[in-house]
């Protein structure tokens, strides 16, 4: 056991050293400020370069321990604009047609795939039939049978698979895990996970029932999803769930605005979530135990996390999330260290098993048992 003195002291002296997670206890936060120039480097090719990739290859800039070395895209002058801002050579350049051909690149170990939400799947298998590493931004498919079979790929390549969970790296986070998983919370009774926002274009792929599998759920609800497992302990067996539609043009048939779902857990904890695109200012997750609670608002968001407890205010040093997810997942596949909250594959498929349970409860209209299986 460990103090949360103790903790905060050594986050707060690595803070800008982008600690390296290997397992459970606070220590393995920290690391040595200096990377030794005998350690390996994760050389990434990012595929698809819309502009959350932009926000993670900014973010790669100040990584120690992975560099982009080339890009995948359709675009031809979106591929031209990064080769200048990162110089990459023209032979670490592919289009959606030809970048199978990343088998024989001795310059790419990684491929992170950063595209619409039904692109995951195949794209995963084709980046895992070339024997590259896969990092693959969540969601990582659009339903759990497609994600077990990218499981399978992966496993069967003999490659990691990695989802794109960066608040699983985020200080607060950790630090309130921690708690929680250390008992100094006591037994945990509720969470609450409310994730939102107004969405704008209509036209954009995220509204594309195709290309995105949902609508809301799939792209903000999964941090609610995501967040009450790790922030209670257990993974969720049974859910209800409700749904609200206001403006039927914009969210067309299968294009979720707003649900509000319920979990139960096996030790009685339950959690209330709400995800939309049709509102602002979402962005809470709240625990509840016997002995404390935690409290994180903005929860999920790209800038600093605020938290506070019932013995006060967190609010550890803020590191850019994209900068510390690279760091940590270049150690998980070149050291194989072991993430604190996992970020492999199956974390990424229970979401998806939970994530059909509860479009199942919206068209039953009844509770739902979770089966991972």
């Amino acid at each position: 056991m460990h103090s949360r003195r103790d903790f905060l002291q050594k986050l707060t002296a690595t803070a800008l050293s982008f600690p390296l997670v290997s397992g459970v206890s606070p220590e393995v936060f920290a690391h040595s400020k200096e990377v030794h120039q005998n350690e390996k480097v994760l050389k990434v090719a990012i595929m698809g370069l819309g502009s959350y990739a932009n926000r993670v290859a900014d973010a790669m800039k100040d990584c120690k321990r992975a560099k982009i070395t080339g890009v995948i895209s359709g675009t031809p002058s979106k591929v031209k604009d990064w080769q200048t801002r990162f110089n990459i050579p023209d032979k670490n350049c592919y289009n959606y047609d030809n970048f199978d051909a990343i088998k024989n690149n001795p310059d790419i170990d990684a491929v992170y795939i950063i595209t619409p939400n039904a692109q995951h799947h195949p794209q995963t298998l084709r980046v895992a039939a070339a024997g590259k590493h896969v990092i693959c931004e969540k969601p990582m498919s659009i339903n759990a049978k497609e994600g077990k079979e990218m499981i399978e790929a992966c496993k069967k390549a003999g490659v990691h698979l990695l989802i794109g969970y960066r608040m699983h790296f985020e200080a607060n986070t950790l630090e309130i895990v921690r708690m929680q998983r250390e008992g100094e919370l006591g037994k945990i009774r509720f969470f609450q996970g409310l994730s939102g926002f107004r969405i704008g274009d209509p036209t954009q792929w995220r509204l594309n029932r195709e290309l995105a599998g949902g609508g809301a759920m799939m792209d903000i609800g999964i941090y609610a999803i995501n967040g009450s497992r790790y922030m209670i302990g257990e993974d969720p067996f049974w859910v209800t769930a409700q749904e609200v539609k206001t403006d039927p043009v914009k969210f067309k048939e299968g294009v979720d605005e707003t649900i509000t779902f319920q979990l139960g857990f096996p030790s009685g904890a339950i959690a209330s979530c709400l995800s939309t695109y049709n509102m602002n200012y979402l962005d809470k997750f709240f625990l509840n135990g016997d002995n404390g609670f935690a409290e994180m608002q903005p929860s999920t968001g790209y800038g600093p996390i605020r938290s506070w407890t019932n013995k006060g205010r967190l609010d550890l040093p803020h590191v850019t999330h994209q900068t510390t997810q690279m760091e940590e997942m270049a150690a998980i596949i070149l050291d194989g260290k072991k993430a604190v909250i996992p970020v492999d594959g199956e974390e990424g498929w229970k979401d998806m098993v939970i994530i059909d349970a509860i479009f199942e409860s919206l068209r039953t209209g009844n509770k739902v048992e979770i089966k991972y299986a």
